[in-house]
């Protein structure tokens, strides 16, 4: 077994390809600018839309929202206007650890809570609520909790008390890689999973930091990404020669300048109306609605037999796909176009699962933070973020086993799988 070539997965939530070429010729990532070298380094598109949880299970089962089944970190249970949240349970395609062999060690992959049982050890990541649900086996949770792990930052520290958010980041990386190196030694694994997804939190509240270098906290920023490339250079050197090392985000991250409340625009059009002097939400959608949103900017045609009071008849469907597509594609804010991208479902899913999905997906422009916020007074506003997911700009790095031809040159999160796969195909 030992000669057999391992594969090491390393997740950098969030990391954008422009910020990985920066922090390595800037020497803040001397381990990865040297893999960069000797590897191959590409940026990749994320899934649509592009939210973690739908970016990660992409990731592990290599296959598109329509299949997987996840289309965001939010859904309406069947037949309701009811908000429900996808977990691991909700997955419809297997991850990878589930179809080849051999034992895997899997940490803080987001949106696989609650934990299976499966060949080796998993840790979920966010969102994970029960400790106990995120461990597998559950005899480990002994000796994580002795180690002071945590499944998550508290982000919420942040809005108040940056100092203590940042302590918090801290404390939970260092638990993270304490449980990294005992599970390297302790488990006989062929694949080794290790994702960081503070790097996430820590751009959507300093994106400003890392763009200013007079910013108070921009060498605590660095300094984060300086940790996390000497624990990069740290599993390289536990490699061996012939082991196949991936390094990746799910999605990519730009500066936030808007906010942009979609719901706001389908009200403002007379497409979303809810029931007079009854509270706004979803649930209390009129049958006069056309249209509705769900987070970050998924739009549903209120269709007759699949919601309760579902207005829009059959044959009915282009005409509002069509003025949709007109409205957000002149949607300007400052004199900018606020949409990127329009993909109707069709265009972009394929799958058992497609009727489930979105009949629109907004992707935002540069600095334009898409939200289905429906508590809203105005078209934009700002919050305590600085940062915000980006579509087309996370990256990808491969170095070993997999030649240069396996990778496509415009890579696509849901590829990651078939990347890995070949090395495992070899090593059987």
């Amino acid at each position: 077994m030992a000669d057999i070539p391992k594969t090491v997965i390393i997740g950098l939530d969030g990391v954008p390809f422009g910020m990985i070429e920066d922090f390595a010729s800037r020497g803040v990532m001397p381990n990865t600018a040297g893999l960069i070298s000797e590897s191959t380094f590409r940026q990749m598109r994320s899934s649509i839309p592009e939210v973690s949880c739908v970016a990660w299970s992409s990731i592990i089962t290599g296959q598109n929202p329509a299949t997987h089944g996840i289309f965001g970190f939010m859904d309406l249970e069947p037949h309701s206007y009811k908000i429900t949240f996808p977990n691991y349970n909700s997955l419809k395609s297997a991850p990878f650890w589930d179809e080849w062999g051999g034992q895997s060690v899997i940490i803080n992959v987001p949106g696989t809570y609650p934990v299976h049982e499966m060949n080796g050890v998993h840790i979920a990541g966010f969102v994970a609520i029960d400790f106990k649900k995120s461990i597998h086996p559950k005899s480990l949770a002994r000796d994580l909790k002795k180690m002071g792990y945590r499944l998550d930052v508290d982000a919420q520290k942040a809005h108040s008390h940056m100092d203590g958010f940042l302590a918090d980041v801290d404390r939970t990386v260092s638990a993270r890689v304490e449980a990294y190196r005992y599970l390297w030694e302790s488990v006989d694994w062929q694949r080794f999973m290790l994702v960081f997804t503070c790097t996430d939190r820590l751009m959507h509240f300093l994106w400003d930091a890392y763009q200013d270098g007079g910013h108070k906290y921009h060498n605590t920023f660095c300094d984060h990404f300086r940790r996390i490339d000497a624990v990069i250079g740290e599993i390289c050197s536990r490699m061996g020669d012939e082991d196949l090392l991936v390094i990746h985000s799910d999605h990519g991250f730009e500066r936030l300048e808007h906010e942009v409340h979609i719901s706001y625009v389908l009200a403002n059009e007379g497409l979303l109306q809810f029931k007079k002097d009854a509270d706004i939400s979803l649930e209390n959608i009129s049958p006069a609605t056309k249209a509705f949103a769900l987070d970050p900017a998924r739009i549903y045609l209120n269709l007759k037999g699949k919601y309760p009071r579902g207005s829009v008849k059959p044959g009915e469907e282009e005409d509002i796909l069509l003025k949709l597509e007109n409205l957000f594609a002149s949607l300007e804010v400052d004199g900018k176009k606020v949409i990127r991208e329009i993909y109707r479902k069709e265009q972009i899913y394929s799958g058992p699962y497609l009727d489930y999905g979105p009949d629109m997906i907004l992707v935002g422009a540069a600095g334009f933070d898409l939200k289905a916020r429906l508590k809203v007074r105005e078209l934009t506003g700002k919050g305590v973020f600085s940062g915000k997911h980006t579509q087309d700009n996370a990256f990808l790095l491969v170095k070993g086993l997999a030649e240069t031809s396996v990778i496509p040159d415009e890579p696509e999160v849901s590829d990651l799988k078939g990347i890995i796969e070949k090395s495992v195909i070899r090593a059987d």
